[in-house]
């Protein structure tokens, strides 16, 4: 027999759909041990139209009768609506569904779920559907609770929900029954309770529960995922839990369209400028999905969001950082230098809205994960060189296995138990050798800057190369010429650079090993190559030995014997993270045909790729209510494609479209609470240097790899960021200027490798040169110098 009412104690969690924001969320919170007052919850299928079924009447009295039973004396209820769209992340509906408080008797109890019930078709109802974008059409569950005679009702909000601060929890009370204040009816008191102390400010009246207060909004805060507007009453000295819904305004995406948006959940500061040249495009929601998962493990905290999506794109939540590192290094000074060695300073007077992390958050919550994340690194580290072979290997293996097989629940096993714990073993393994390479390069800047000036460290750090042996970063281009001069087949390449591309870290596009006219586009690239160019590639000649001599030249033999060790091991480290990338770059492929194979034996295709890993799985399970979402999160991705790149620094609420439309806007950064001002006027731009040696040349400005034709030999190449799908581009250029980048970007690695200038990381070189301007590029002192206009 169907049951068509269901307690909170009960409710199970595949019906807590049917429940309503409201009613699911209380059951939840009920059956966690939250103080909510007893209840259940009428679902959508109790109902004829907006008449309650017999049958349901039946268990509604049964449940009354329950609920009575034992009490100290005749107990009273409140009837609520709980529509299936109600509570939710988009919109909450707050007031607008009828609510009937105080009743007793069946009679009236009945009444009241009628007119609850029927009010989703109300006139207000239908509006506040259509300004939302809703359907009008409502299904609706109703919750009947025990009532709490407030002496005291309010609302806390756990976050700013104008500016999405959270160095504050905002709040209203009314003495009494808080409909009033829900509906906007009554005038409030209003208080504050500051992060990350929970201190109070507000009437003396609600003093005496602040603390209780505060650390229920925190708890449901970090239970729930996202900053909660939580409805609370206080009757007989007991704080009570009367419903808690994400801030529609904070809301970080939606998932049935898949538009994701981090800069909506609080007032913090984001860059992308480590993930941009992994990232050079917008992301399907197969592959944000994916990331999340393996970017999670490098998050900082529970309560933030220490990585979130923009417009398709990955951000790091710069605020977060800084707020972390304040609390373990304290002085300014230090902070600034490791966050420019590790990550990058934010533009000039760019404020960093401060993120609430607490020091016992750090000391109980980040450090302990830390020194287990630093565990696991040293694990993977003792025996690196057998392990990505191994990793090699199986990866070849398991593409055999989901290639072959009818077996969907074979797919979802391979994921859980091979694919996903490799994948995270890969990452953390590069991410050990990431922090270890900015440790050394740190390390050696310190001693060089001892006995040498500023301008010569940069030009000698900037010529420092990863040493004789092949970098993995070059090998595609490396392995082009070999394949040109017939020392390798076209087998032997795919196999072991046919995973690399442009977009290698997009689950949706094809690999190059799948495209059988790729090679022969690549070698047509080669074709321009100077001869000088060719043979520097081939002996691996680099401005290393160059810029050593000069600086050894005075230096003590010691002091340099010291210096030249240094280098050597982070060169070593350099080789080890780039070989270690090359084989989690071939795990992604797995997780590529993971979704192929999933695609073909449900008869979804590429479509797959518009699902999230989990939806997948409960896609392989039988439950395809997922794909429903699929037109809609195809429009939002066709959408997103068509904007140009999104800024490096976000800070504040951030509409990528309308952005978009501004012809002033910036691409190095977007403010919401600093005026817009107009670009640098001066004819040098500075920006990081990259790979050492000056040069003059035309610039031709190229936005992505495919037009990498228009490229004539020995031109300045200038992009916004490159990665290894932008290798055989190099050789033809005389030297590479970047938007974004640092010591660790992909265009400073091979350009050092192959031996022309760089500049990296210069903010907005791409919206101040244009094609055919004459620039000289200085890759060891960081500097493009506008010599003349197009």
């Amino acid at each position: 027999m169907t049951t068509l009412v269901q307690p909170f104690g009960q409710l199970a969690k595949e019906q807590a759909p049917l429940a309503g924001g409201k009613g699911g969320t209380l059951a939840r919170l009920y059956q966690a041990g939250y103080p909510v007052p007893d209840g259940f919850v009428i679902l959508p299928q109790a109902f004829e139209g907006d008449n309650l079924r017999e049958a349901a009447w039946t268990e509604v009295q049964a449940q009354l009768a329950a609920m009575r039973h034992g009490a100290p004396e005749e107990l009273s209820f409140a009837v609520r609506s709980s529509a299936l769209s109600e509570d939710s992340a988009h919109a909450s509906f707050a007031g607008e569904f009828e609510t009937v408080l105080d009743v007793r008797s069946d009679e009236l109890i009945r009444a009241a779920i009628h007119t609850v019930h029927r009010s989703k078709g109300s006139d207000r109802v239908r509006a506040y559907s259509q300004a939302h974008g809703l359907d009008t059409a409502h299904q609706m569950a109703v919750v009947v609770q025990r009532l709490v005679r407030a002496d005291v009702s309010g609302v806390l909000f756990t976050a700013d929900p104008v500016s999405g601060s959270r160095l504050r929890m905002t709040g209203n009370f009314v003495f009494g029954f808080g409909e009033e204040l829900v509906s906007g009816e009554a005038e409030p008191y209003t208080f504050t309770l500051e992060r990350t102390k929970g201190r109070y400010r507000g009437p003396q009246q609600l003093k005496p529960f602040a603390r209780t207060l505060f650390k229920l909004g925190q708890r449901l805060e970090q239970y729930l995922g996202s900053p909660q507007d939580i409805e609370w009453a206080i009757a007989g000295g007991t704080l009570y839990l009367l419903q808690s819904r994400p801030i529609t305004t904070l809301a970080g995406g939606d998932s049935t369209t898949g538009a994701a948006n981090a800069s909506l959940t609080g007032d913090y500061l984001w860059t992308n400028v480590l993930m941009a040249e992994l990232f050079p495009r917008v992301a399907t929601p197969s592959s944000q999905s994916l990331w999340q998962i393996i970017l999670d493990q490098m998050s900082g905290s529970d309560d933030l969001l220490t990585f979130g999506w923009i417009a398709g794109r990955p951000y790091l939540n710069y605020s977060l950082m800084y707020a972390f590192l304040s609390k373990v290094y304290r002085r300014e000074e230090r902070i600034r230098e490791m966050l420019k060695v590790t990550i990058a300073l934010p533009p000039e007077g760019t404020e960093i809205p401060p993120a609430p992390l607490s020091m016992k958050t750090v000391i109980l919550g980040v450090l302990p994960r830390e020194i287990r994340k630093e565990l696991t690194k040293q694990r993977l580290m003792k025996n690196r060189e057998a392990f990505l072979s191994e990793a090699a290997n199986r990866c070849r293996a398991l593409r055999r296995r989901m290639t072959t097989t009818e077996d969907k629940k074979l797919l979802a096993e391979l994921w859980r138990n091979e694919i996903k714990p490799l994948l995270l073993d890969l990452h953390t393994l590069q991410d050990a050798y990431n922090e270890r390479y900015a440790q050394h390069i740190q390390k050696l800047r310190k001693d060089l800057l001892k006995v040498a000036g500023q301008g010569d460290v940069d030009s000698f750090l900037a010529a420092v190369g990863s040493g004789p042996e092949e970098l993995a970063s070059a090998g595609p281009l490396l392995g082009l010429l070999r394949l040109q001069a017939g020392q390798l087949t076209r087998a032997e390449y795919l196999d072991r650079y046919g995973h690399r591309g442009p977009y290698e870290n997009y689950l949706a596009v094809p690999r190059p090993s799948e495209d059988p006219g790729w090679i022969d586009s690549q070698l047509a690239n080669l074709s321009d190559i100077p001869a000088s160019v060719r043979e520097r590639l081939v002996q691996g000649e680099t401005a290393y030995d160059t810029e050593w001599a000069k600086l050894k030249a005075g230096l003590e033999p010691k002091v340099a014997g010291r210096i030249e060790d240094r280098v050597q091991q982070a060169r070593q480290i350099c080789q080890a993270r780039e070989a270690t990338r090359s084989e989690l770059t071939r795990m992604l492929g797995s997780v590529r045909d993971l979704f192929l194979r999933a695609g073909d034996l449900t008869g979804h295709g590429e479509n797959a790729f518009f699902l999230t890993i989990e939806e997948l799985l409960q896609l392989l399970a039988g439950d395809d209510s997922a794909t429903a979402s699929i037109p809609a999160r195809r429009e939002t991705y066709r959408k997103l494609q068509a904007l140009p790149q999104t800024p490096a620094w976000i800070r504040g609420r951030f509409d990528p479209f309308q952005w978009a439309a501004d012809p002033e806007r910036r691409i190095d950064i977007f403010d919401a609470y600093a005026p817009v001002s107009s670009l640098a006027s001066s004819q040098v731009i500075q920006g990081n240097p990259g790979s050492a040696g000056r040069v003059e040349g035309i610039v031709r400005r190229i936005d992505n790899p495919e037009d990498g034709s228009q490229l004539v030999t020995g031109e300045v190449l200038v992009t916004n960021t490159t990665n290894v799908g932008w290798t055989p581009l190099f050789p033809r250029a005389s030297a590479i200027v970047t938007d974004i980048g640092g010591a660790l970007s992909h265009a400073a690695i091979v350009a050092r490798e192959i031996g022309i200038p760089a500049v990296v990381g210069c903010g907005d070189a791409t919206m101040r040169l244009r094609t055919g301007d004459r620039i000289r590029v200085d890759g060891g002192r960081g500097t493009v110098e506008i010599l003349s206009p197009a």
